[in-house]
């Protein structure tokens, strides 16, 4: 019989992970008791994808604000400038209040109209109607304020970010300015927190090519354990998430080894070779709100040896409309098949390859699975993914 369905993603339901955990016996046992409810079957080649929270709650790779402060007060000796922090109270006002925390004075500057993520802090073309242009100048608080009103609203959350990061200081110690400019923080300390993302390297070289003195970001802060516990010696802050009011979840370490841990032990209990990924944030833009989705220094911190590398593909659409427009049904299908089945290893370049997207393996799946587990409360943080190495021409 000829396959009717391709790529399938199911979102597995877990127990809820606590610290200590079995995360390798639990994440086996979770996807083959679906396998049995359900009734389907596993495949060579079939991808599971496991939230990050999952792993790092099993870790318990959490750290509390007095521990941010801590490795801020041994790597920073007079005030901090912090810049380009991304506008968000699940992301980064904990590692704000943290840093507040130590009683330095902290410079904080925002890069505008919006954040890296596309977060804003005013109307694009109200800016442009006042005359602002964000690439010269800096902002203080007191003409944002003058500009745009006291009360600011961030059209998805209702916040106020500058309000709310100012309210974070401790004694009055955060000043907040806007400038797409980092070297401008130079005017107030030399020793500055680069806390953007994907971006970071630039910004620091930029700081540090214009006379820094100390230029640190945020995958150099909690690289060790402060209080014998959390910590990430690859990624720092970055990936963090707001856990209590007064604590953060790390982005998961040995990510590399756990995946490879749950590889071994699908084939050992099936005998068929599952890929298996850590993923985070999606790599996706929302079209309305214009805000990136990636959060996450990356979108997948681990992954098995098979999901390396970009898809390979011909564009079925555009062989149809340009070489099979007198081909009988039969012979269009055949066609589509042959050509799939004599592909060349690289299409990059190729014109039957025109419209595909050469996007990373582990971006395009992080991203399915984190639209299939969600980051509400359908409590399925795996994701089985079925089907997604299969093309048109596989039987």
């Amino acid at each position: 019989m000829a396959r009717t369905v391709g790529t399938i993603a199911r979102g597995i339901i877990t127990p809820i992970i606590k610290e200590g955990d079995d995360l390798v016996h639990i994440v086996v046992d979770s996807v083959l008791q679906s396998v049995k409810n359900e009734n389907y079957s596993l495949r060579d080649r079939d991808v599971l994808g496991i939230t990050e929270s999952l792993v790092a709650r099993a870790q318990g790779n959490y750290v509390s604000i007095d521990d941010v402060a801590a490795d801020i007060n041994s790597l920073f000796t007079g005030d901090i400038g912090l810049v380009f922090p991304i506008l968000s109270r699940n992301r980064f006002a904990l590692i704000l209040k943290g840093i507040a925390m130590t009683g330095k004075k902290v410079y904080v500057f925002l890069d505008y109209p919006s954040d890296e993520l596309g977060n804003h802090l005013m109307d694009i073309d109200e800016m442009y109607e006042k005359g602002i242009n964000s690439y010269t100048g800096v902002l203080t608080e007191k003409q944002y304020r003058e500009l745009f009103g006291e009360k600011v609203l961030h059209p998805f959350t209702g916040v106020d970010y500058i309000e709310l990061y100012k309210s974070l200081g401790v004694n009055d110690n955060i000043e907040i300015y806007l400038s797409k400019d980092p070297r401008a923080v130079l005017d107030y300390t030399k020793e500055v927190l680069v806390a953007n993302i994907h971006d970071r390297i630039r910004t620091k070289n930029i700081l540090l090519k214009a006379g820094a003195k100390k230029v640190l970001c945020l995958d150099d802060i909690l690289t060790r354990p402060i209080s014998g516990k959390g910590y990430n010696e690859e990624y720092g802050l970055l990936g963090s998430n707001m856990a209590t009011e007064t604590t953060l979840k790390l982005f998961p370490r040995d990510c590399k080894k756990i995946v490879m841990e749950i590889q071994k032990a699908f084939k050992e209990k099936t005998g068929k070779h599952i890929e298996v990924m850590i993923y985070g944030d999606g790599a996706f833009k929302d079209p309305r709100g214009k805000i990136w989705e990636l959060a996450d220094p990356v979108v997948s911190p681990g992954y098995t040896p098979g999901l390396e590398g970009t898809p390979n593909e011909i564009k079925l659409k555009y062989i149809a409309d340009s070489q099979s427009a007198s081909l009988s049904p039969e012979e269009m299908e055949q066609l589509l098949k042959n050509k799939i089945k004599q592909k060349g290893d690289n299409l990059v370049g190729k014109a039957e390859s025109l419209g595909t997207t050469p996007r990373h393996l582990t971006d395009l799946l992080g991203s399915l699975c984190d639209l299939v587990s969600g980051s509400g409360d359908k409590g399925t943080p795996i994701v089985l993914v079925q089907g997604y190495f299969d093309n048109f021409a596989t039987e």
